[in-house]
């Protein structure tokens, strides 16, 4: 009896088994297709298209710290910055900012004093030399003179003595006073002279000590002081950050600025694809890297007309900027934003997601439709980073597929007649053309808000 019960209780556990299996398979194969035919409904709603941008913040009014303004006059061009106080610290008006290496300009004092010393050598010596010819003049007038009283002792003498001997006498008497007359001159003539030489090295003198002058007091200026009150952000070059070891010049002397954190603004540069959506007036979303929970309304002020070629990038660039409307105290210049730039809101439109749209020789999806899966032609317009306007071809609620089925080649395809997709293109022409003429309309009424660039441009963040 016991041997009968296991024999009964064998298939009926087999037979349980089999159909846990076959039930196991079954849902696992209508999981696969399940997971392989993923599908989402169309959407209907605002829909809006947004171009994407890192940037920088700035202040959108700052007053630079300058370099020595004599540094030209000075001969001396490029200057190094030897010490700087760090950035984001916050002075008062005649604190001390940076200071910048004075080696060029010691070199030079050293020089002009060493061309004073020079030029007072040769003042005194032409003074020692004038002297010395002056006297020797002076002693040879005296000495004309005594011999030309002693002619006149001979003339004298010569009263009662042959004509002869008078008329010698007096020639005598005349040719020293010619003599004395011409000494007379020579000794105007080279007092002159001495004048006017000694003159000039004094005045080249002058000139030397003006410029050793200059030379100390650009180097009180060589200690670089803040104009007003406010907090230090190194400037931008080319070559980065200004700061301790960088070198300033006499075209580009700025050291460093103070801004204005009441009004700040983002700079950013948009790649030449989508350039031609943005414009002035836009509304702007602007997230700050460094306080991920805060987000801020901006709107575009300005857009570059010309785009730039930067380091490290194939395609060109355009600059544009952003003013944020809100005033925070945490905002700093030099924090990294994204800035969503809001080109245009279509209220009211049906939407896919961009995955779900295939492109072949025309525009389709993979429809849902009565149990079965078909190939719907589509017509579409704008789109964003996720989805794409359908304009004809789908309803609002209808499935449609994220991936291609296995047998795509093989679904009937539910084409759009040829007129509706004529009088739908003219329709979006008309359409994008009045989107234009508001767009420019809304731009035109924006105040120009100019921003120059930053001296030698700066450390630039590109986005895609």
């Amino acid at each position: 009896m016991q041997v009968l019960k296991t024999h009964l209780l064998v298939p009926s556990a087999l037979l349980a088994f089999l159909f846990l299996f076959s039930s196991c398979s079954s849902t696992s194969n209508k999981g696969k297709e399940q997971s392989h035919n993923l599908s989402v409904p169309v959407k209907n709603g605002e829909f809006k298209i947004y171009v994407t941008a890192t940037g920088e913040l700035k202040a959108k009014n700052s007053e630079q710290i300058k370099g020595p303004p004599g540094m030209r006059g000075a001969q001396i061009y490029n200057a190094t910055i030897s010490d700087m106080v760090p950035e984001g610290t916050v002075v008062k008006a005649g604190g001390y900012v940076a200071t910048l290496d004075r080696t060029e300009l010691q070199t030079k004092l050293k020089e002009a004093q060493t061309e004073i010393d020079k030029i007072q050598t040769q003042l005194d010596q032409a003074k020692i030399d004038t002297a010395i010819e002056l006297r020797g003049i002076r002693d040879d007038l005296i000495n004309m003179q005594f011999a030309m009283e002693e002619k006149k002792l001979q003339v004298e003498q010569s009263r009662y003595e042959p004509q002869m001997v008078i008329q010698q006498a007096e020639i005598d008497l005349e040719k020293a006073a010619r003599d004395y007359k011409q000494l007379g001159y020579k000794y105007e003539l080279t007092q002159t002279k001495s004048i006017a030489k000694i003159s000039e090295i004094m005045a080249s003198l002058r000139q030397e000590q003006i410029k050793r002058q200059r030379f100390v007091d650009l180097s009180a200026n060589f200690t670089i002081k803040a104009p007003k009150d406010g907090m230090v952000i190194y400037a931008r070059s080319w070559n980065g950050k200004v700061g301790p070891g960088s070198q300033i010049s006499t075209w580009n002397p700025v050291v460093a600025e103070l801004p204005d954190l009441s009004i700040m603004i983002s700079k950013s540069y948009v790649n030449e694809v989508d350039i031609s959506k943005v414009q002035k007036g836009q509304d702007v979303q602007v997230k700050v890297d460094a306080f991920p929970d805060r987000e801020y309304s901006g709107s575009v002020i300005q857009v570059a007309n010309v785009g730039e070629q930067l380091r490290g990038y194939d395609s060109k660039v355009f600059e544009v900027t952003v003013r944020i409307n809100e005033v925070d105290s945490i905002l700093r210049p030099a924090m990294t934003t994204s800035n969503e730039i809001l080109t245009y809101t279509f209220p009211q439109v049906l939407y896919i997601p961009l995955e779900a749209l295939q492109n072949d020789t025309i525009a389709y999806v993979f429809k849902k439709e009565g149990g079965k899966i078909v190939r719907q032609e589509v017509l579409t317009s704008e789109t964003n980073d996720n989805e794409v306007i359908i304009e004809h071809g789908l309803k609002e609620g209808e499935e449609v597929l994220l991936t291609v089925p296995d047998n795509a080649e093989k679904l009937p395809l539910k084409a759009v007649d040829p007129k509706i997709k004529a009088d739908i293109k003219k329709r979006l022409k008309e359409e994008k053309k009045k989107r234009m003429d508001e767009a420019l309309k809304k731009m035109n009424e924006v105040k120009d808000e100019y921003q120059p660039k930053n001296e030698g441009g700066g450390n630039v963040i590109i986005f895609g």
